[in-house]
């Protein structure tokens, strides 16, 4: 049985729509929220690319900042958007720093019972996908691929990963280095002026050299004078479809 979908907004772009739509999480136990865009695209059979964002960010600042539809819409390709982390639990806690709980869900199942609802990877892998297929049947998401910025980059690999491998950690790097089976490409941007690069917050190297390690195939682009914005976002994201779209439409 599908699940139940209360339809928030629709709004015309490049010929396709962006639609937004709220339903109840059994996985999360709370409502939540997330976005499609739809191609233009012939009735059927249309790939899904899931996009994770960042910490602090829901389902529309992508969907509002990057631009990203135009690629989409030229390649036929659906962009899925969900939240980053539950939310409306009240959790104590669960609002006190940006980079813990709410818009923080890191794409991972908590262990912690306090944060038992946590559990977007379930969210984003289960149930995501079977409520997008369920009410959209001209979606084909059995040819899914998925990408994301910070927070949702990195889990976009573990999720690459996980469900190649069938590992239970959450850290891309070492994951990838006990990983040997890994052929379709990964694409990695990171901006040189990006405050958390500096801070050694983020290690695209560390991934890089573990990625020689195995054979896997990478490509991570260094690029000067951006930072962690959506103007960094912006400026890349048609790569990133194009890259995607390569794949799945020799699916």
């Amino acid at each position: 049985m599908a699940a139940a979908l209360e339809q928030l907004s629709s709004s015309k772009m490049f010929d396709g729509f962006n639609l937004r739509f709220r339903h109840q999480s059994a996985t999360l136990g709370c409502s939540m929220t997330f976005s499609i865009y739809m191609p233009p695209s012939p009735a059927s059979n249309i790939p899904a690319l899931y996009w994770l964002s960042g910490l602090t960010c829901n389902d529309e600042n992508f969907i509002m900042k990057s631009g990203a539809q135009r690629a989409a819409a030229a390649h036929g390709i659906a962009l899925v958007v969900p939240d980053t982390s539950p939310r409306g639990l009240n959790i104590e806690g669960e609002s006190d720093s940006y980079d813990f709980g709410v818009g923080a869900g890191f794409y991972l199942n908590a262990t912690n019972e306090k944060w038992k609802n946590w559990r977007m990877y379930d969210y984003v892998v289960k149930e995501l996908p079977k409520a997008v297929s369920g009410n959209f049947e001209q979606l084909n998401t059995s040819q899914a691929s998925i990408f994301g910025h910070s927070m949702g980059g990195h889990g976009a690999l573990t999720i690459y990963l996980k469900n190649t491998d069938k590992y239970k950690e959450y850290d891309a790097t070492c994951l990838i280095k006990k990983n040997n089976n890994v052929s379709t490409p990964i694409l990695i941007d990171q901006g040189d002026a990006d405050k958390f690069l500096a801070e050694q917050q983020l290690l695209p190297r560390n991934f890089e050299e573990a990625c020689k390690a195995v054979g896997a195939p990478l490509t991570l682009r260094m690029q000067p004078g951006y930072d962690h914005s959506y103007y960094f976002i912006a400026t890349f994201v048609d790569d990133h479809i194009a890259h995607h779209a390569q794949f799945l439409k020799s699916a």
